[in-house]
C-alpha cells in the first residue's frame, strides 16, 4: 500500500497536478488564471514566467498572418488562448524553451544560407574579374574643357575587346590617385552604351561628356595625380551581364562580417 501511495504521489508531481493552470477560455479568464499561477512566486520566477508567456503567446498569435489577411484578429487571439490553455508555469517554460531553440536553429540555417550566397557572389566576382582582364583600357584621360558657356568634365578612353563576346555596354570605375598615396582623391563608377556594339577583337576610341552637375565636375586633385579606368562589368548583345566583377557592396560586406561574427561559434 505504501509503495502504491508513493508511486501515485510521484505521478501527481510529475504531471503537475494540483498546480494552478492557465485558463484560455477567454481573455478575462486568462488574466485571472495568470494571477493565480504567479501567486507565491519570487520576483525572479515572475519575471521568467512573464518572458516565457510572451514567447509562447506571441509565437501563436501570428500577427504576420493577420497583416497579410490570411487570418482574422479574432482567430489569431483564439489560437493564442488555445496555446496557453491548461498549461502550468513549468509547462509554459518548457514550451518557451522549445520555441526559442527552434527559432535559434532556424536563424542559424538562414544565416548559413545568406553567408553562402554572399561568398558565392564574392567568388563569382573574382572569376569575372579574371575574364574582364581581356577587356583592355590601354589609354584613359580625364580633363575639364570649356565650351561656349560652361566648363565640362570629359573622359577619353581607348579600349580593346579581347573577349569572345559582343559587348553592348561597359561599366567602369574611374580613379584619380597620386602614386604612394593609398587613398585616392576620387573614385566613381560610370558606364557607356556602345552604339552598334563592340565585336570580339575590335578596338575603339571614345570621348565621354560627363554630367557637369555631377561629382566629376567637382574634382580637385594636385599636380602629379593620374587617372586610371578599369572595367568591372560588360553586357552582351541581349543587354544582360556577361561578366560582373562588382562584388559585394559595402552594406553586403558589413552584413557578411556581422553574420560571420555572430554565428562563428555555432
Amino acid at each position: 500500500m505504501r509503495r502504491t501511495a508513493v508511486l501515485l504521489l510521484s505521478a501527481l508531481i510529475l504531471s503537475g497536478c494540483g498546480k494552478p493552470k492557465l485558463d484560455g477560455s477567454s481573455n478575462e479568464a486568462l488574466q485571472q488564471s495568470i494571477s493565480k499561477v504567479v501567486a507565491g512566486m519570487s520576483e525572479e520566477e515572475k519575471n521568467q514566467f512573464k518572458e516565457d508567456l510572451q514567447v509562447v503567446a506571441m509565437t501563436n498569435l501570428d500577427l504576420r498572418a493577420v497583416f497579410t489577411g490570411q487570418s482574422s484578429t479574432d482567430l489569431a487571439k483564439q489560437n493564442m488562448l488555445t496555446s496557453l490553455d491548461g498549461k502550468t508555469a513549468a509547462e509554459v517554460g518548457v514550451e518557451a524553451k522549445r520555441i526559442l531553440v527552434e527559432r535559434a536553429n532556424r536563424e542559424h540555417e538562414q544565416a548559413v544560407s545568406e553567408i553562402n550566397a554572399l561568398m558565392e557572389k564574392q567568388k563569382n566576382a573574382q572569376i569575372a574579374k579574371n575574364h574582364l582582364s581581356k577587356f583592355a583600357v590601354p589609354k584613359s584621360a580625364f580633363y575639364m574643357k570649356k565650351d561656349k558657356y560652361y566648363v565640362k568634365p570629359y573622359i577619353d578612353l581607348s579600349v580593346v575587346n579581347g573577349t569572345d563576346q559582343v559587348i553592348s555596354r561597359v561599366y567602369f570605375i574611374g580613379t584619380i590617385a597620386t602614386p604612394g598615396r593609398p587613398v585616392p582623391w576620387f573614385s566613381e563608377r560610370f558606364n557607356y552604351e556602345i552604339s552598334g556594339g563592340l565585336q570580339p577583337g575590335e578596338s575603339a576610341d571614345w570621348t565621354l561628356e560627363m554630367n557637369m552637375f555631377s561629382d566629376w565636375a567637382k574634382i580637385q586633385a594636385p599636380a602629379g595625380a593620374f587617372f586610371s579606368v578599369e572595367a568591372y562589368r560588360i553586357d552582351g548583345a541581349d543587354k544582360q551581364p556577361i561578366y560582373n566583377a562588382a562584388g559585394l557592396t559595402e552594406k553586403e560586406r558589413n552584413r557578411l562580417q556581422e553574420l560571420r561574427t555572430k554565428f562563428a561559434a555555432k
